[in-house]
């Protein structure tokens, strides 16, 4: 199991920070490509430690077996993004 942005990411990056296995992209602002809505963690490489959860200032980021049901599709989308 990973966890999973969704849109309530604010884009402050302390989760990429945070991030034990650095599976958040971008990891900075720096490298933030325009036009993306939120972060990413690529669930391949989450080790489901919870660090990026606990920091969340915006409370943007689940366990993908917690997911509310209408942000479900942000697992996928999470996914999608390291395709």
């Amino acid at each position: 199991m990973a966890y999973v942005i969704t849109d309530a990411c604010i884009m402050d990056f302390l989760c990429a920070a945070e991030c034990a296995t650095a599976a958040i992209a971008p990891a900075s602002a720096a490298d933030a490509a325009v036009g993306i809505s939120h972060l990413f963690i690529n669930p391949d490489e989450c080790i489901d430690c919870g660090n990026c959860a606990s920091i969340c200032p915006s409370g943007a980021i689940f366990a993908e077996d917690e997911l509310p049901a209408e942000k479900a599709h942000f697992a996928a989308k999470n996914k999608a993004y390291f395709n």
